[in-house]
């Protein structure tokens, strides 16, 4: 693992954000910088990974070979513009020099092929980073909507790769040589900015832990060592072969380092809290959010008791395959999944008896955010299905044979994490932070000039092509020294911290007020809007839709800015008229237009509003899932809803908001799809079309890899899926709450076989 530098921040003014800012004069400007890896493809075809100080001001970056702070004067290596159509995407984990780091790739989501990337030791520097950037593009939103032609940038500024860089022209054909792309995913979700006055952090319960009504109902039946267990005694049926169990603990540490410690696999390190998989080595790196891991152990300290493995003799060694996936949503849990596996890498060896260890889970949730706490705290949930037999004899009589068994080993692995961290406050240590104000700084002068430039180039020209100081990228750099092996990278004593951005504050309307109400109602009536699916008429249909109450979702409600309380839903806003479950070739967007949609129709074009979401199911073939909901009335132009459809993309992508709910089906399917609530985004490619009474959302699942992998999970298991669906536009302001529900959606148990090629 490369070493990690500590952080510091550096801001100007007062932090405030959540919509209350008047002006751009008194707005507060705050600036990020630290030591990151640029990694890439230079001229001659070779990748480099090079330490490099990044440096953020407003929706400026510059790029340094070495720290600015301590070398006043030094110029840039690179230099560029965030713009407002910036993606950042988490590639996960990547072999850089025989290290793990983890990347960032940027891109411009209007031309894919303007892209870079960067990297970072920790999974927790890596969120900062894509923080910090989601701030400067929302600095750039804030100019663009201030009207000002000096900070307005067009969109052909923002896709033009050659810019005002002469000496780049000539390679502007041939970019994709000279780009490395990234193979990792990147992660499901990404993270929104909460950091302002009138977002207060949630007090967290585990009650908090979903939007969705939890469909299990647990019971805590043992504390051990601090750490609860906990039984599904949900629907429980007397003669189930098997029980669904999890060990619960609070770690006093950040998500970031439980996670880190889990995935560890570090034999010395695993040796102080895991005695079950201590002994872990890499077998395959999937992807950057996933891979192949092979274990073994000694069976004398387990009895041999049949649970949660195969038979196997007392004498032979043990030893196992499982595989790993991981990602992190956007309010910063981190999942882990993991599941029996074979490889042909590991074969079964001679003196080794090969066991299967069943799916498992963790989930490691921040605690952090009662007001005047101090340090970090996160819930740590280890989730797995065991053989029941044992485990009620346990239970109930105290049983010592489960006490050495597999499943009580992997369940005690949470006590040993809390002991282990709680024994190495190095672990959990924070760098110190450092405010100083912008305007003594002694770089401010370079970052003015560069303000005032009118050639600034867009990030991902600065970050990904060759430039004028390219050759200084192809050299070797003394900033970033080398073992006598070449594998570790010694990093400079540099910190750094993200603080909030305050945005202008837009008047909002009523959310009660979303439809002109001076409008009579039209009468809408499903059966006049034919889908390729069918509309289920009772709850044992199969491969057909319904449209549930949003009784079943947990929404902002009225005090949330307050008290962070969520309410249950209500009734949809608008009707879900149709659904059409298509097959085809390639993703296709604009399915509105195709001559046999039923926006096209008499009826359709009659309808007052229309709002379609085109989710486009990546598989072979691509599927697309189009949801059609109808207005009765008019949508009033100043409310909630009006600005959404009329607003612009940035706006679009910052508010639309998706919350899923396995409502019956495989318990680590529902673990993998979770149930929060998910600004989409910010974690897939969305395009949107605006025509005549209708607004159509083309939601990209493939252009996420670990979301691609996660439907690719759930189509496995799609015909004994019941799923809910529920998509609303969020509030962030207070006359925007409460929150309701735009529409919702139950799939039960779709077939495949049964979508409808889409004629071209």
């Amino acid at each position: 693992m490369m070493e990690s530098p500590p952080v510091t921040k550096r801001g100007s003014g007062s932090s405030e954000s959540g919509g209350s800012e008047s002006g751009a004069e008194g707005r507060t400007r705050f600036e990020y910088f630290g030591w990151v890896y640029h990694l890439g493809t230079n001229s001659i075809g070779r990748e480099f990974c090079h330490l490099r100080f990044l440096y953020i001001r407003g929706k400026y970056v510059m790029m340094y070979k070495r720290d600015p702070n301590e070398n006043p004067g030094i110029k840039p290596i690179r230099r560029g513009v965030v713009g407002n159509t910036l993606m950042v995407e988490e590639l996960g984990r990547r072999k850089v020099n025989d290290g793990d780091l983890y990347v960032i790739r940027f891109y411009n989501r209007l031309d894919e092929e303007k892209k870079g990337e960067i990297a970072c030791a920790t999974a927790g520097e890596t969120r900062k980073w894509m923080e910090a950037f989601d701030q400067a593009r929302q600095q750039a939103e804030y100019e663009l909507s201030q009207g000002s032609t000096r900070n307005r940038l067009n969109v052909e500024d923002e896709i033009d790769l050659d810019g005002h860089r002469p000496r780049v022209r000539r390679y502007a054909h041939d970019l994709k040589k000279l780009i490395r792309i990234g193979h990792g995913p990147e992660t499901l979700v990404r993270r929104s900015s909460n950091l302002g006055k009138h977002q207060r952090p949630s007090e967290f319960t585990e009650g908090d832990a979903a939007d969705a009504v939890e469909a299990h109902e647990w019971r805590c039946v043992r504390t051990v060592n601090g750490v609860r267990i906990f039984e599904d005694v949900s629907d429980h049926k007397p003669l189930s072969k098997t029980v669904l169990v999890k060990a619960v603990g609070v770690v006093d540490a950040s998500p970031d380092t439980v996670f880190e410690v889990v995935l560890n696999l570090d034999r010395l390190r695993r040796y102080e809290w895991d005695s079950f998989t201590g002994d872990l080595e890499l077998v395959d790196s999937l992807n950057g959010h996933s891979d192949v891991v092979y274990g073994s152990y000694d069976p004398r300290s387990l009895s041999s008791h049949k649970l949660m493995c195969c038979s196997y003799r007392w004498q032979s060694k043990r030893d196992f395959i499982f595989s790993r996936q991981w990602f992190r949503g956007q309010d910063g849990t981190y999942t882990i999944l993991q599941f029996p596996a074979i490889h042909k890498k590991r074969p079964k060896k001679s003196g080794y008896r090969r066991i299967k260890i069943s799916p498992s889970s963790w989930e490691i949730r921040n605690l952090r955010g009662l007001a005047g706490s101090r340090g970090h705290r996160c819930l740590v949930t280890h989730m797995l299905e065991i053989d029941s037999g044992g485990w009620f004899k346990w239970k109930c009589y105290q049983s010592s044979k489960f006490e050495k068994s597999i499943p009580y080993a992997l369940l005690n692995q949470v006590s040993g994490l809390k002991a282990y961290i709680s024994a190495n406050p190095a672990l959990t240590c924070e760098s110190s932070t450092t405010l100083v104000d912008t305007k003594t700084s002694d770089i401010s002068g370079s970052i003015s000039e560069f303000e005032d430039a009118d050639d600034a180039e867009e990030f991902y020209d600065a970050i990904a092509a060759d430039s004028s100081s390219s050759s200084d990228d192809d050299e070797d750099d003394s900033d970033a020294e080398l073992d006598s092996k070449g594998q570790r990278v010694k990093l400079k004593n540099v910190s750094w911290a993200i603080a909030s951005l305050a945005l202008k504050a837009k008047k909002a309307m009523d959310a009660n007020n979303e439809l002109d109400h001076s409008v009579d109602p039209v009468n809408l009536d499903s059966s006049e809007f034919c889908g390729s699916m069918q509309k289920g008429k009772g709850e044992s249909d199969s491969n057909c839709w319904t449209s549930p109450s949003g009784a079943g979702f947990k929404i902002r409600g009225k005090t949330y800015l307050k008290d962070s309380a969520k309410v249950a839903g209500g009734d949809p806003l608008l009707k879900l008229i149709a659904v059409d479950w298509f097959t085809l070739e390639t993703p296709r967007s604009k399915v509105a237009l195709h001559p046999k949609c039923l926006v096209q129709s008499e009826a359709g074009k009659n309808l007052p509003f229309i709002l379609i979401v085109n989710l486009q199911v990546p598989a072979k073939p691509n599927y697309s899932l189009v949801l059609y909901y109808a207005a009765d009335r008019p949508v009033n132009k100043n409310s909630l809803l009006g600005r959404f459809i009329d607003g612009n993309d940035a706006f679009r992508d910052a508010r639309f908001k998706l919350i899923p709910s396995i409502v019956h089906g495989y318990w680590m399917v529902k673990r993998a799809v979770g149930s929060k609530a998910c600004l989409l985004g910010k974690a897939v490619s969305c395009n949107y079309l605006r025509q005549d009474n209708f607004l159509e959302i083309d939601v990209d699942i493939g252009s996420s890899s670990v979301a691609k992998s996660i439907i690719g999970l759930v189509l496995g298991y799609v015909t004994s899926l019941v799923v809910d669906l529920a998509i609303l536009i969020e509030g962030r302001e207070e006359k925007e709450l409460p929150e309701y529900i735009l529409g919702t959606v139950r799939l039960n148990k779709v077939r495949l076989d049964t979508a409808v090629p889409l004629e071209n």
